[in-house]
């Protein structure tokens, strides 16, 4: 995985990856996820990155296989990742393989504290890859995410 700032000023570009079930963000148990939808989330990701002159493409699938050729087609056109891998975020070792496999860094976001919820959700496959990780702070956590992530691609994150 790669930490390093761009290089290729032309790959100011996220990708935005939501996995299984997110597409009903905004019905789905809005206790636990709240009342935005995924059109919601993926606007609120295109303002932040947009702030800082970086263009945002989404894909949401229910699919692992079309989430994985996305998370591929990435290399060629941007600067890192910005995924909620849903459900597969616990079982799913070739997503974690996927994005390990791009060499682009990748932020973990998840809207509910998932450690505060049923022990087989305690474990990501993600994390390991991840640079960054946004666990339990509701659909905001999606802008926190990506601004961590710009900092990290753009040079600017500490340490």
């Amino acid at each position: 995985m790669s930490g390093h700032p761009i290089r290729d000023e032309s790959r100011r570009r996220l990708l935005l990856v939501n996995g299984p079930n997110l597409n009903l963000l905004g019905t789905r148990e809005p206790e636990i996820y709240g009342a935005d939808t995924l059109r919601d989330v993926e606007q609120l990701v295109a303002r932040t990155a947009a702030v800082h002159g970086f263009d945002v493409r989404a894909v949401q699938s229910n699919h692992e296989g079309v989430l994985i050729d996305a998370i591929h087609a990435a290399r060629e056109d941007c600067a890192g990742i910005v995924i909620n891998p849903g459900g597969l975020t616990h079982t799913s070792v070739v997503l974690r393989d996927a994005l390990a496999g791009v060499a682009l860094p990748v932020a973990e976001v998840h809207i509910s504290d998932v450690y505060r919820r049923e022990e087989f959700r305690h474990h990501s496959y993600v994390a390991d890859v991840a640079v960054v990780h946004v666990i339990g702070e509701g659909v905001a956590g999606y802008a926190t995410a990506t601004r961590l992530l710009l900092d990290v691609v753009t040079g600017q994150a500490e340490g």
